[in-house]
């Protein structure tokens, strides 16, 4: 059982930390938005234990020693990691869904650069899609198509994030773009992150991958009918929210260096509105085509975790979990050459 004032924590992390799932989490009825509220909050410590942390390495590996702890019904003793361990209990929620996540920081702690667009969509099946095939287990859904759909709304979102976010992350030295992108435009990544400027090119790029994330938004929405009715419009909002920001992008002409995109209140009770007429007409509309097409490449794996209905034995789960301990391995290792190289200096 989750308790109250664990609940009540994570409420008020998600109110101050996730201005725009705190909207779109109005609509949803309580027995969904409890569990999701308490699911990005749990997210939303993740990845600030590692975006703010020096040592990423060794913050992506306390993160794997937690989710052990929370898999093992023995969290530490904090409000979120208590509340989160209820929610998997209740959910019988598959470890390979958090394990992404999971993966997906580790490839932020190896500061690790996304050679294609396919490349970039795979990191952002496992920060974003993970988590939308994770609501679909807080929903009680286990089908292939509408976790297919959740999953190209979790990408969706997440190039809007990284569109909206160019130049914050190149002043802290941070690249998603492709680079292969980068090379096509013949722009130095060293001489862009030393000086970054709102070159058209860069603008350019912006703009395409909002196209692709508009793309995969209007792909995603056929799968919402897949949802139980209370929970469409919370979904709804949350995909007209985050296209919003897209929206606020394109009208700085693409220019996410000298500015950062951002919605208004007025705005979001607008899309709210729109998002509950949205869900009325999903009852008595036809289905698309397109809610059946076959998930992305770069997501199929969710999927296919997502969907079976039991929960994947042993600490690590089954099926991909050697490509989570091998970025472990990896993190581990790097982390100790960081430790061991001030007494190799010293020599």
């Amino acid at each position: 059982m989750m308790r109250a004032p664990d609940l009540a924590h994570c409420k008020e992390a998600i109110r101050h930390g996730s201005l725009s799932f705190h909207a779109a989490s109005r609509l949803l009825p309580a027995a969904v938005r409890d569990p999701a509220l308490v699911l990005y909050a749990f997210c939303r410590i993740a990845d600030d234990a590692v975006d703010l942390n020096d040592e990423k390495p060794q913050a992506v590996l306390s993160l794997r020693d937690r989710l052990d702890l929370i898999y093992q019904s023995r969290p530490r003793n904090t409000p979120v990691d208590r509340a989160f361990a209820a929610v998997i209990e209740a959910h019988d929620m598959p470890r390979a869904l958090p394990d992404a996540l999971l993966e997906g920081l580790a490839w932020d702690a190896m500061d690790r650069r996304y050679a294609t667009l396919s490349d970039l969509r795979a990191y952002s099946s496992r920060v974003a899609s993970a988590v939308g095939a994770m609501m679909c287990v807080l929903m009680g859904v286990r089908d292939a198509d509408a976790l297919a759909r959740a999953c190209d709304l979790g990408v969706a979102m997440q190039l809007t994030n990284i569109a909206r976010d160019v130049g914050e992350d190149a002043r802290e030295r941070r690249m998603y773009l492709p680079t292969e992108w980068l090379d096509e435009a013949g722009i130095d990544e060293a001489a862009f992150f030393a000086d970054p400027l709102p070159d058209p090119r860069i603008r350019n790029m912006v703009k395409r991958l909002l196209l692709e994330a508009d793309r995969l938004y209007y792909r995603s929405e056929p799968g919402i009918a897949l949802l139980p009715f209370s929970a469409r419009p919370g979904i709804f909002a949350a995909r007209h929210i985050y296209a919003g920001i897209g929206g606020a992008v394109r009208r700085n002409g693409h220019d996410t260096i000298s500015y950062r995109a951002h919605t208004y209140r007025a705005q979001k009770l607008g899309w709210l509105g729109v998002s509950m007429i949205r869900s009325a007409i999903t009852a008595v509309m036809p289905r698309s085509a397109v809610m059946y097409a076959p998930p992305l490449d770069e997501t199929r794996y969710l999927v296919e975790a997502a969907a079976r209905a039991t929960r994947p034995r042993g600490i690590w789960g089954e099926g991909r979990s050697g490509n989570l301990i091998a970025a472990l391995a990896q993190l581990e290792a790097q982390d100790r050459g960081n430790l061991e190289e001030p007494r190799i200096n010293a020599m």
